[in-house]
């Protein structure tokens, strides 16, 4: 079974690019340069001493003593929180700010959920000196003030989005509308999501998850392959890292939690694979929730980065194939899972990493078993979700 995306940017049935004539040229011109940039050597030099040395990377593979004693396991914590600016995001935006680099780009366009993507990318477009606009869903301007504090203070300008839920889809919506009122600007999205080549493209450069996991393990342990590796997904970036070098590993199980919401049956949710069908978002054909006229159902999470009411591609492709199994986690799992990891690790996870954690409590692991879980950031952006719930 072949897992990647082929040179239409089709993983199966699922990905390809289905955009306006308007960014044909856009994105022709990334399609005709990407592969050659990121397979250079300088490029890799570069990506590599930036992912050390300012970035902090690798990040720690953490043995979980307490949790693997609550759960009679033997738990691994990925610590992608303690990269700089606090979650996986970092490692796609410095990748996609060399890409943007070498093709000339001034004018850098980002959409974001949670905040941290968009953090990431203001982050970037500071180091290097280019124009930042971030587009982001108007509540979640609201719910993400810590964060939407640190990009302006980066330079950014953030767009609230008043459409919609005024979400992560709205964002999304506006980034895309920029982009097409704006083609000379670069647009450096934040997930596997979109048109190809930006799933294939954000999924080569967060491999850099499961890259470090095999090579901490192989010396942690004599063996570079868990028995399992658990990562949430809402577009599923962190999760398609987590698990890109273990794909063809068929021994290592791969779980991937996504967002229930209020419930799978309750209307409120972002639980995309359980209940979603195949239909077309963002220049992508893949899995998401849409009504029978294929009218996209608006998504619902405590958890701004995950309400997201489609998929990356690759992960439509994983789970009509079986090869990773997704399951969901309500908004109460998530906020106990959180409590749980802060009062027995010391760790404040943000509220995507959350639902990770709650595979913990779903599946029974044997003692012997190997659980590395994916933490893609920290909690400072969600204290006041948990101050509010807990």
């Amino acid at each position: 079974m072949n897992y990647q995306a082929d040179n239409k940017g089709f993983y199966g049935k699922f990905g390809g690019a289905y955009i306006p004539e308007l960014l044909r040229r856009n994105i022709d011109e990334l399609e005709n340069a990407y592969l050659d940039i990121l397979e250079s050597e300088d490029f890799k030099t570069e990506f590599a001493r930036l992912l050390n040395n300012y970035v902090g990377r690798p990040t720690p593979l953490t043995f979980a003593n307490n949790l693997s004693a609550k759960y009679q396991t033997q738990v691994y914590l990925k610590r992608e929180d303690l990269n700089h600016t606090g979650a996986h995001k970092i490692n796609n935006t410095i990748g996609q700010i060399l890409v943007a680099k070498r093709l000339g780009k001034k004018r850098i366009i980002a959409e974001t959920g949670a905040g941290q993507h968009g953090v990431a990318t203001a982050t970037v477009c500071a180091l290097f000196g280019l124009e930042c606009v971030v587009h982001m869903g108007a509540l979640d301007v609201e719910r993400q003030a810590p964060n939407v504090a640190r990009m302006k203070m980066l330079g950014a300008t953030v767009i609230p989005s008043t459409s919609g839920n005024q979400t992560l889809k709205d964002a999304t919506n506006e980034a895309i509308r920029d982009w097409i009122a704006n083609p000379h600007s670069f647009y450096l999205i934040g997930s596997v999501v979109g048109p190809h080549p930006y799933p294939d493209m954000v999924s080569r450069l967060q491999s850099i998850i499961s890259e470090e996991i095999k090579e901490q393990l192989n010396k942690e342990q004599g063996n570079p392959n868990p028995n399992y590796v658990v990562a949430c997904v809402g577009g599923g970036s962190n999760a398609a890292g987590a698990f890109y070098h273990f794909l063809d590993e068929k021994e290592v199980e791969l779980i991937a939690v996504e967002a229930a919401g209020k419930g799978i049956d309750s209307s409120e949710t972002a639980a995309t694979i359980t209940i979603g069908s195949t239909g077309f978002i963002h220049g992508s054909k893949t899995l998401l929730m849409q009504d029978d006229d294929g009218q996209i159902i608006e998504p619902y999470s405590i958890s701004a980065g995950l309400d997201y009411p489609g998929v990356g591609p690759i992960h439509a492709h994983l789970a009509e194939t079986g090869r990773v199994n997704y399951i969901s986690a309500t908004d109460d799992d998530a906020l106990n899972s959180a409590k749980v990891l802060a009062l027995n690790e010391g760790i404040i996870p943000a509220l995507e990493s959350a639902h990770a954690l709650t595979a913990l409590d779903k599946i029974q692991f044997k003692k012997d078993d190997i659980v590395v879980v994916i933490v893609s950031g920290r909690g400072d952006k969600d204290m006041e979700t948990y101050m509010n719930n807990l």
